[in-house]
């Protein structure tokens, strides 16, 4: 018999054509009325398909009782209670492994777009001022500038390899020492004065809300560039504005927003930020993978093996 599992979010159409062969899904993300939905499926369900966006919380967790895996299709999982799901000893796996290196090109796309001021250039040709003002003003070179990554996980460690390649000179932030082959820095703050560039990846949620604040942003100073793939709610956004605005912050590059899609127009309008729409791992061929991600936890998980992408829950 094939195990059921409870789909919140649909998923790329190859991968969802895998998951109707191996499991017997109940689509909830398609349900009309969705407590009579869960009272008539939800105590049979096994595994459970999301992504990190859709609340999963302990009143949804009540209705689930044999659930065993959560396989989240996206890297985050700021809607989910990792406390519930842990109490539970329900497994959690995400993406990461499929979009890192895709999200660290676009990490340092941004960076370099943002320290060379691309967009201001592309303006520069585009409105004719090359031809009635002459030569773009002359920018640094991105080679060498000291970079801080905030977060080691998986996509920061494959940040810190493209950006050595690069020739930059990598150190970190995370919540514990990471032994990752790069300095090590406790303090943030420290971090951001001692960096050209800050690139913030680590993972949404309540534990990292305002994580990136008015004193590191300036920190960071007048010449810095702050680089955010993570998610918005990692930077003190009206302090992010503010510094841009006054001159205590140099520039940003910015794939993620407090309140997407719709950004604050004092963000936008600003000529010192370069714009992306939260496109980190907006590739057909890394979303593919991401999908099939998720189909190969949930087989792994029900055939016994170990699970390709397990998220440490256990963590402090």
């Amino acid at each position: 018999m094939k195990p059921d599992v409870l789909m919140l979010s649909p998923t790329r159409p190859d991968a969802q054509a895998r998951l109707q062969q191996q499991f017997t899904l109940h689509r909830l993300d398609l349900a009309d009325d969705r407590p009579a939905f869960l009272a008539r499926h939800g105590a049979a369900c096994r595994g459970m398909v999301a992504m990190g966006h859709t609340t999963v919380d302990a009143a949804l967790l009540d209705q689930l009782p044999a659930l065993e895996i959560i396989s989240c299709g996206s890297a985050g999982y700021d809607a989910f209670d990792v406390d519930a799901i842990a109490r539970r000893g329900v497994a959690l796996t995400n993406a990461s492994p499929a979009l890192a290196q895709e999200v660290a090109d676009m990490a340092l796309l941004l960076a370099q777009m943002g320290w060379r001021n691309v967009v201001a250039a592309d303006a520069w040709v585009r409105n004719g001022d090359w031809a009635r003002k002459g030569a773009f003003s002359l920018q640094r070179s991105f080679r060498g500038r000291r970079l801080g990554i905030v977060g080691m996980g998986t996509i920061g460690h494959k940040i810190a390899e493209l950006a050595s390649q690069q020739g930059l000179q990598v150190a970190y932030w995370n919540r514990r020492d990471k032994d990752a082959g790069y300095p090590f820095q406790p303090d943030l703050e420290q971090l951001a004065q001692d960096s050209d560039i800050l690139i913030a990846i680590v993972a949404g949620g309540p534990d990292t809300q305002g994580l990136i604040s008015d004193r590191v942003l300036r920190a960071l100073g007048p010449d810095g560039l702050f680089v955010n793939v993570a998610r918005g709610s990692v930077v003190d956004e009206p302090a992010l504005i503010a510094a841009l605005q006054d001159g205590g912050l140099g520039a940003a590059a910015l794939d993620v927003f407090w309140s997407e899609p719709d950004p604050d127009p004092r963000l936008t309008a600003l000529p010192n930020v370069t714009l992306s729409p939260h496109q980190g791992s907006g590739t057909v061929q890394t979303r593919d993978a991401m999908a099939s991600l998720i189909v190969d936890n949930l087989e792994a998980h029900f055939a016994g093996q170990p699970l390709i992408s397990p998220v440490d829950l256990t963590r402090p």
